[in-house]
């Protein structure tokens, strides 16, 4: 049933935002007069199709093959590699007989409206859920560092005050990604009384990228908030609101601890002392080969606060989000070409892109991932890929400042060049989801 939810998700995510790209294209393209032939979600190869219909001059449908979607203007040297309509003298209503400038308006109008469906998303979620976050002086135990934190020099029970001399107001601020994409960062913490800098070096996301755990999380006291189906913590009884206190005879304050202990007990019957309701009562639980109980903590520590926008105030709230993520995605892009991190670390395709989505249909999370989705797809049709927009976008540049057209013939090249790339892109972001799968 997960399965299923996290692949409708996927499905419905990428559905809305490859129609609202595609439909870009096509309102630009109406716009200028040009003649849209086909609209389609998905692709309609080797012409086989689910379903399809005529309206005006555009046929409307959706294909078999779930990998995007297109549009087909008429005239244009694109994915359809359609050469014989190119051999025909050229028409007023198709893509080549227009000036250069509306081409280039037809080849950013996909990108444009994924960004501005960034910003809307990002706009509404603020207006309706505000943005909640936790005040880092609540942070009281401090922190739990991760192995790789612990290598920097970080300990458990710091108390986290600035970043990059910045006081930390918001304990996500710590873990923001540009600190971690960025030239270095440096953190102040208070520890035995005593403010104490670690310096994480440029370098640091060659191992972050690898890493299998959060960076380090804030310290916690904690009870039972739900119990996973079918694991032992169901079986031998536990239940929503247990206060555990030991693991046999050894005494457990916060979580971190607890799951130290328990990890040491893998595939062993274990005594759980815990509190219910007031009363103290001992569990007998068999803690599982992995070392999992089979339950989800809470605690009751931390403070929250929620940021809250009237209705015109989330959009300037959703821009500054949509500018924030697209930086974010520079940056590491150019972390990637540098080498600092390995492309099978940090391109998902659809399988890793469906775990993210998770096997609970969660609207505001739902929202969340798909805007980001759509500033994603933003950025990569931008780039100068021939086959993608961006390289349609360079070579409509070339020929505005060389004042005279590129050749059809070097044209429909580099779109076998661009289709060949992509493909290959394909393969190998496939091969890593699949790789990620089983392995």
């Amino acid at each position: 049933m997960q399965v299923l939810i996290m692949a409708s998700q996927l499905i419905l995510g990428i559905s809305i935002l490859v129609i609202l790209h595609e439909f870009g294209h096509y309102l630009a393209a109406r716009a200028f007069g040009i003649k849209v032939e086909k609209f389609y979600l998905f692709f309609d190869a080797w012409d086989f199709k689910l379903f399809s219909f005529k309206r005006g001059d555009t046929e409307w449908g959706i294909g078999w093959l779930p990998l995007g979607g297109y549009v087909k203007i008429a005239g244009m040297i694109d994915e359809s590699m359609d050469s014989e309509q190119m051999k025909q003298p050229a028409q007023p209503w198709e893509f080549r007989s227009k000036p250069a400038w509306q081409r280039l308006i037809v080849m950013v109008g996909g990108v444009v409206v994924n960004v501005i469906t960034g910003i809307i998303i990002f706009a509404m979620l603020s207006y309706t859920y505000g943005e909640k976050y936790t005040k880092n002086d609540s942070v009281k135990n401090g922190i739990v560092p991760s192995e790789l934190a612990k290598e920097y020099g970080f300990k458990t029970g710091d108390k986290l005050i600035k970043v990059n001399g910045e006081n930390i107001v918001r304990f996500e601020e710590a873990l923001k990604i540009e600190h971690i994409l960025g030239n270095g960062v440096n953190y102040t913490v208070l520890r035995d009384g005593e403010e104490i800098n670690v310096s994480i070096p440029s370098d640091f996301i060659k191992k972050f990228s690898s890493a299998k755990a959060d960076f380090f999380s804030p310290r916690m006291h904690f009870f039972v908030n739900e119990i996973t189906p079918g694991f032992p913590a169901e079986k031998a009884g536990l239940m929503v609101n247990d206060v555990i206190t030991k693991v046999d005879t050894i005494s457990v304050e916060y979580f971190d601890d607890f799951k130290t202990i328990v990890n040491n007990r893998k595939g062993l019957p274990t005594n759980f002392t815990l509190l219910r309701g007031g009363q103290e009562l001992v569990l007998q639980i068999q803690i599982d080969e992995n070392g999992l109980v089979g339950f989800k903590p809470d605690t009751k520590d931390f403070e929250y606060e929620t940021v809250k926008f009237g209705f015109f105030e989330s959009f300037p709230a959703g821009y500054k989000k949509a500018v924030e993520t697209i930086q974010t995605q520079i940056m590491g892009w150019q972390k990637i070409f540098k080498g600092d991190i390995a492309v099978n670390k940090a391109v998902q395709g659809p399988i890793g892109i469906a775990k993210f989505y998770g096997g609970e249909w969660i609207w505001q999370k739902f929202w969340v991932l798909t805007a980001l989705i759509s500033l994603g797809l933003a950025f990569m049709n931008i780039l100068p890929i021939p086959a993608l927009d961006g390289g349609h976008v360079v070579f409509l540049l070339i020929e505005i400042i060389l004042r005279r057209p590129l050749s059809e013939k070097f044209l429909e090249r580099a779109q076998y060049v661009g289709m060949i790339i992509l493909l290959t892109l394909m393969v190998l972001i496939f091969g890593n989801d699949l790789f990620g799968l089983f392995f």
